[in-house]
């Protein structure tokens, strides 16, 4: 039985996940469907859709079926100095479809590190979305980036906030002819195009691109952000989760919110990432809380609809008894999953079921 047979099943991947982040410590965080209406409306360019379905309560509140689950474990968390929260969750969330715009209910599975944020904590975290990831399919890839080190290029040369936000979208797309036209279009210094042209061609192999990455390098904050990566990556290293780890600094998010490193993880199969994550102290901070945080969200809804099983039966043994001793049939039951096949007892064959062999039990015996 292949991988995909045996971990496409949603169940399946959720407990797995479950099992190796209880493994690192992260305990099970639980809410209810509906959070208050104003925690989302405050916090809108956090979500990935401004569609937000919203209701007032029988006593008068106004309540959202919840799109996002971070949130909600910031807003909860008791944010004391010293202390540190590691929670995971596998929650629905509502969130409109980028396909025909209907609130959709979408199954998450992802992890929250919320307090002091060190160059382990960061390893831990994305080395644990690579374990996800694995723990899905054999072949994946996770990118990682750091907005500090893109926002300290475009900073350098004193690019304003509006043409800042312009500039990281064009980087996000890997456009360089887009960004030496804005760059050219606003008189802004032409080291800053040459250093994102070769921010936008960096993609691969982490160590020896983080070479390449030295070389663009230019004040405090990208020096410290390539330190922070070099950190990072010998973390997630010793915890032998390297392979297929990718620098890729075009992966950003909203400046608004995310800051340091940030990550997304894709699987073969799938034509978008199916992990996203990074480190979000901007948003503990707007919601009063002290500290960082960092986590990521695997999105199981993608794995359902583009990972559909390829198993070639529905079942390993299809039993067909007549009139057959019930305890004779009960106990060819039980040798056959006790060796690990999947059975279908049935009274008649009728067509339904796909099966790799038959056992026909009669009272006169087992045949097969």
């Amino acid at each position: 039985m292949s991988y995909r047979e045996v971990l496409y099943g949603e169940e399946a991947v959720i407990l797995k996940l479950r099992s190796l982040y209880e493994t690192f410590g992260y305990k099970k965080y639980s809410m209810s469907k509906f959070e208050e209406y104003d925690l989302y409306l405050e916090n809108k360019s956090f979500l990935p859709s401004s569609n937000i379905l919203a209701f007032h309560s029988p006593s008068g509140k106004l309540l959202a079926l919840k799109p996002d689950i971070t949130l909600s474990i910031v807003k909860n968390a008791k944010g004391k100095a010293g202390a540190a929260e590691r929670v995971y969750y596998a929650e629905n969330v509502y969130r409109a479809s980028k396909d025909d715009h209907e609130i959709k209910e979408i199954m998450q599975v992802g992890l929250e590190y919320i307090g002091e944020v060190d160059t382990y904590i960061s390893g831990e975290v994305i080395s644990l979305a690579v374990k996800s990831l694995r723990s899905i399919s054999e072949n994946y890839i996770v990118s990682v980036s750091h907005m500090g080190f893109v926002t300290g290029l475009i900073d350098e040369y004193g690019v304003s906030f509006s043409l800042r936000e312009k500039l990281l979208r064009l980087i996000s797309n890997k456009n360089t002819h887009g960004i030496k036209a804005l760059c050219e279009e606003h008189k802004i210094d032409s080291r800053l195009y040459e250093s994102l042209e070769v921010a936008c061609g960096i993609c691969g192999d982490f160590e020896s691109n983080l070479n390449k990455v030295e070389r663009i390098a230019v004040n405090s904050a990208t020096k410290a952000a390539l330190d922070e990566l070099r950190g990072i990556f010998s973390v997630v290293k010793a915890l032998g989760a390297e392979e297929n780890v990718v620098l890729d600094l075009s992966v950003l998010n909203t400046i608004d919110y995310y800051n340091g490193v940030i990550f997304q993880g894709f699987i073969e199969g799938i034509p978008c990432n199916i992990l996203s994550g990074g480190r979000y102290d901007k948003l503990v901070e707007k919601l009063g809380k002290s500290g960082g945080a960092i986590g990521f969200a695997v999105y199981i809804d993608l794995i359902e609809r583009y990972c559909k099983s390829d198993r070639e039966y529905d079942v390993d043994v299809l039993v067909v008894y007549s009139g057959s001793d019930v305890q004779e049939l009960a106990l060819k039951v039980a040798e056959l999953t006790a060796n690990g096949e999947s059975v279908s007892v049935v009274k008649n064959d009728d067509g339904s079921l796909k099966y790799r062999k038959k056992v026909v039990v009669q009272e006169v015996g087992v045949n097969g």
